[in-house]
């Protein structure tokens, strides 16, 4: 292992073993009727840990394209998704040889086609059906594309896309959603002759991360949907899409206590991470405690703090009250559980603050440097 020593702070480290055992569960409790693919906006610095059990790689983004040029060396794994596609990105997908592009909109069907014709090719499309919100189509849509799709000779519409949502912990929402589907694709085969061939659909399994035993909880949820899922596979071509449940338990955040003061009969301490640093699901940080390690105790007594970061705002509250033994100046506390959507979803940019430092660590290789700390001061100083 490695110890606080090793590493800077504010930072990230990424455990790709983790990420890797986490991955072999999904995959174990599916069967191998199942598919998986990875969605990198969860955490794009595992993009290039993914092991042989991750047949696809979701891109929503031309950045995140970029990562992928830079990081894989098959680029055909990647299905290009995203709700903003030009046609010079679709292009420059088509010219990178990524293996599946999804439509999200008619729009975005005319442009891929376009793209297709103009280089003499045939290019795998999956149609996007909405759930209600501004991703995807509406039945109807995909219906008219489906009726007319001998019009779209650059497309071989393979199947569909389907993703209502994250953090889901009942197993009947996912058994729902996928009868449903079931029963459109029935629709779409006996009235339309459409055969779905690939079918991906995120089923965005919750993960916990405030709990006493967070993975024994993520385990029984993956268990409670794993018969819904692989039953489905039976009877249809499934791809299921993930990324908040492969990535959360990657990751740990380690911040420096900058300084502790008492205002009251209230104990602060000042982290140097921040909420800006820091993101589980949808909450106040403040009204959530996750586990928290003193790596470096001075002594044994335990005491309650808030734990605050550095931004210049009342909101940068990391834990309302938490008890922690040994804190003093120059401490460093880890964070459990924030391998996912934390070192992507925060406000970086505020206060010009920096960036947290990335490390990658596996057994075999140790623990590495991924990305050094960045300072932000650059992106918001304007131009004489």
């Amino acid at each position: 292992m490695y110890s606080v020593n090793d590493i800077k702070t504010p930072s990230y480290v990424f455990d790709t073993d983790i990420f890797s055992q986490r991955i072999k569960a999904v995959k174990k409790a599916f069967t191998d009727k199942v598919d998986l693919c990875y969605s990198i906006k969860a955490n794009p610095f595992l993009t290039a840990s993914t092991p042989k059990e991750i047949k696809y790689l979701e891109v929503c983004s031309p950045g995140e394209l970029t990562i992928c040029e830079k990081t894989i060396d098959d680029l055909s794994v990647i299905i290009f998704s995203g709700v903003n596609k030009t046609p010079e990105e679709v292009q420059r997908a088509f010219s990178d040889g990524v293996g599946i592009f999804t439509a999200e909109s008619l729009y975005h069907v005319e442009i891929i086609n376009e793209c297709a014709v103009k280089n003499n090719a045939v290019v795998k499309i999956i149609l996007r059906l909405t759930s209600g919100n501004q991703f995807g189509m509406c039945k109807d849509d995909i219906i008219s594309v489906i009726k007319n799709r001998e019009k779209y000779c650059g497309l071989d519409i393979i199947g569909l896309h389907y993703y209502s949502g994250t953090q889901k912990k009942k197993a009947k929402v996912i058994e729902d959603e996928l009868t449903s589907l079931g029963e459109f694709i029935e629709e779409l085969k006996s009235t339309y002759d459409f055969e779905t061939k690939h079918l991906e659909y995120g089923p965005g399994l919750a993960c916990d991360y405030f709990g006493e035993e967070p993975e024994q909880t993520d385990m029984a949820l993956l268990s409670d949907v794993a018969p819904i899922i692989s039953s489905f596979a039976e009877k249809y071509p499934l791809n299921i899409e993930m990324g908040r449940f492969f990535a959360s338990p990657v990751g740990k955040f380690y911040s420096k206590i900058m300084d502790i003061k008492s205002n009251g009969e209230t104990n602060f301490a000042i982290c140097d991470g921040g909420i800006h640093h820091l993101k589980y699901y949808g909450q106040t940080m403040a009204m959530q405690v996750p586990k928290i390690e003193v790596l470096n105790p001075s002594n044994d007594e335990v005491k309650d703090y808030y734990l605050c970061g550095s931004l210049c705002t009342v909101a940068d509250v990391l834990v309302r009250k938490v008890s922690l033994k040994g804190l003093d100046f120059s401490s460093v506390i880890s964070f459990d559980r924030c391998g996912a959507y934390s070192p992507c979803e925060g406000i970086a940019l505020f206060l010009s603050r920096e960036m947290p430092a990335v490390y990658l660590y596996n057994e075999e290789n140790g623990l590495r440097i991924s990305r050094d700390i960045i300072k932000t001061d650059v992106f918001n100083t304007p131009n004489k």
